[in-house]
């Protein structure tokens, strides 16, 4: 038995633990089942952790093959997306869509359908699968694509691996000139402003803001939106340009022991958000930044999530529509702020269309936020819940540890006819995780 978490590190589970290492491994732990595929350990709360049997991926972790043409690459599902970039970034591709970490695995960004600064142009990441091989429940492996077998597709992305185990997969890679992004800071002195932003700046490629959650008005949200794109090689400066794919290291920093639980308070975290919101508004306007500092900051910090101690964090992750975004955001930021919980950690993104079975996101206002783990952080996160429920909102299961089953359903009715598709196919035997149990999956 292994004691594991999420990276949220709560709850704690202790559950039997298992590598595969290939198909034979995953088809007897499937026949003796029930168990959860488990990739990278980066989902924040429970959704890869079963007692009865965690089986790991990362033992499967090789490329197949890559056509240099089309940038088409096949690979295991635990490969990193941090391997696929050191591998294939200097040949000049890079991931169609990356969530906020380079350490998920392939299977877990197929299974949380994860998405990135570039929804509203690209979707999440199922628009770049062309076809995935998954064992199901009575251990055969079927190879499903959007174009062959539609609904059996949409029945694995999105899925939380609750609907079988994701072998390996073919994606199509991003063709860039070089290795370094072209940033555009803008500082919005409100959420208004910020979403203004947002709706005025469509047509970027890449658009995420960092919010202060610890402001007030007549500031209420303000923010730095900061937009991206690949930049040419043109555009790089000259003593660059024979190399365009080689950056600086960045320095790596660990946090090296749990903080105590005082560290975080609303006094450090105003301090905080005030200093970054300062040197934010001097580096107003366009600058050329490395791919790592521009997708990945966090990833820079290692053990990041022990800056919350030992009792760890909640992630809060809501989608809200265009119609109910603004004002549904001022009602949370506005409870966030009184409160004195201030998120360290907030980020604001726009979300395009998607018409997805089970996935995420949707058309309008998705805002990330992190609490550490205690009873005052539960009861503001409810109160969250409800804000989001009454303005048509939704949750990202990638990211919950602690939401109930009557909010889940609530929320997105979809669960509801996914729950039902699972007792049909078998599936809620087999795949079972804490998450499934805790939501009634």
């Amino acid at each position: 038995m292994t004691r594991l978490s999420g990276w949220g590190r709560t709850p704690v589970a202790e559950c039997r633990q298992r590598t595969a290492r290939n198909q034979a491994d995953v088809a007897r732990a499937v026949a003796e089942g029930p168990l959860i595929a488990r990739g990278n350990g980066r989902s924040y709360g429970d959704p890869a952790m079963s007692p009865g049997l965690t089986l790991s991926m990362r033992g499967m972790d090789r490329f197949l093959s890559f056509d240099a043409d089309s940038g088409t690459l096949v690979a295991e599902a635990g490969v990193l997306l941090a391997d696929i970039i050191d591998t294939f970034l200097p040949r000049g591709w890079f991931p169609l869509v990356t969530p906020g970490t380079k350490f998920v695995s392939l299977g877990g960004a197929i299974a949380a359908d994860v998405h990135g600064k570039n929804h509203h142009r690209d979707g999440s990441f199922r628009t770049c699968v062309n076809w995935i091989d998954a064992m199901g429940a009575d251990g055969e492996v079927r190879r499903i694509s959007r174009g062959d077998n539609a609904q059996d597709f949409e029945a694995v992305c999105g899925a939380m691996g609750l609907s079988g185990v994701i072998l390996r997969a073919e994606i199509r890679l991003r063709p860039v000139e070089s290795a370094w992004i072209m940033q555009e800071t803008i500082p919005a002195p409100t959420l208004e402003a910020a979403i203004d932003t947002f709706e005025e700046r469509l047509d970027a490629l890449y658009s995420v803001a960092w919010i202060d959650c610890t402001s007030r008005p007549p500031g209420l949200g303000r923010s730095l939106v900061m937009l991206g794109r690949h930049a040419t090689v043109d555009e790089l400066p000259r003593d660059r340009r024979r190399k365009p794919f080689e950056v600086p290291g960045r320095r790596g920093l660990k946090v090296p022991i749990d903080f105590p639980g005082f560290a975080l308070n609303r006094y450090s975290v105003h301090l905080f958000n005030e200093l970054y919101y300062r040197m934010g508004r001097r580096k107003a306007g366009e600058t050329l930044v490395d791919w790592d500092s521009y997708f990945y900051p966090l990833d820079a910090i290692g053990d990041w999530n022990r800056i919350y101690g030992r009792r760890g964090f909640y992630q809060f992750q809501c989608v809200l529509p265009l119609d109910g975004a603004r004002a549904g955001l001022t009602r949370m930021l506005d409870d966030i702020s009184r409160t004195g919980l201030s998120s360290f950690l907030s980020v604001l993104k726009r979300f395009g269309a998607d018409e997805s079975r089970l996935s995420f996101p949707s058309e309008g206002y998705t805002l990330a936020l992190d609490f550490p783990a205690n009873d005052r952080s539960r009861a503001l996160l409810e109160r969250l819940d409800a804000i989001a429920l009454d303005h048509g909102g939704r949750f990202y299961l990638a990211k919950d540890a602690r939401m109930s089953a009557e909010t889940a359903i609530s929320a997105d009715p979809r669960l509801a006819e996914f729950r039902d598709l699972r007792r049909d196919r078998g599936w809620s035997e087999r795949f079972v995780s804490l998450q499934s149990e805790r939501l009634g999956l």
